[in-house]
């Protein structure tokens, strides 16, 4: 990466938003000083998943820390959309919003197994670098020599450097949020008093 200003793209459902997605993206601004700050992205109901919280509480949730956060913001983007948006479109309307900006994306590198098959994926990776955060046991340099459309476009995928791995899924923190125990700890406090007052999950 050169001296260009740039946003890194952090998408998800944040259902509920964890303690792991704040430290990722600390870290990568840590990591990167050309990254001028991680633009948090959630998704919208429409993504087909269950037990998808509604818009606005997932917005509300990550709004409380994203605040305090100078280096961290949100966008409604997807939230707003009138339907799915493919994360081309979620990327080229971003660079709309930010002109000045380069725009990275991240990614799980579970989900850069997929990306090949993703809506307009030449074009997604032609036009943005990809930011990979290793999970669990993968190895990203395995994940690309093992695909035809990885290798040829190895050089639009960057490692996230020393990334911390956490198996700690909202899954996870949801399940304990449903057998009455505690969440502190996993999530930022401010998340874990909005849960509370609106008794959600």
């Amino acid at each position: 990466m050169n001296d260009i200003k740039r946003i890194v793209v952090f998408g998800g459902a944040f259902n509920p938003p964890l303690n792991s997605h704040f430290s990722l993206a600390e870290q990568i601004v840590n990591e990167y000083e050309e990254v001028d700050k991680v633009l948090f992205v959630p998704v919208n109901n429409y993504y087909n998943k269950p037990g998808l919280l509604g818009n606005e509480h997932r917005y509300n949730m990550l709004k409380l820390v994203i605040d305090k956060n100078p280096n961290f913001e949100i966008s409604r983007v997807e939230l707003d959309s009138s339907r799915p948006l493919f994360t081309i479109e979620t990327m080229e309307l971003l660079s709309k919003e930010y002109p000045d900006y380069d725009m990275l994306f991240t990614i799980g590198s579970d989900n850069l197994k997929e990306i090949h098959t993703w809506e307009k994926a030449e074009e997604l990776v032609t036009k943005y670098k990809i930011l990979v955060l290793e999970r669990d046991e993968d190895n990203m340099d395995e994940i690309i020599t093992s695909n035809d459309f990885l290798i040829k476009h190895k050089d639009s995928f960057i490692k996230v450097k020393n990334n911390v791995r956490s198996n700690l899924s909202s899954t996870f923190v949801r399940n304990k949020i449903n057998e009455g125990k505690s969440i502190r700890y996993l999530t930022p406090d401010e998340v874990v008093f909005y849960i509370e007052e609106n008794n959600l999950y």
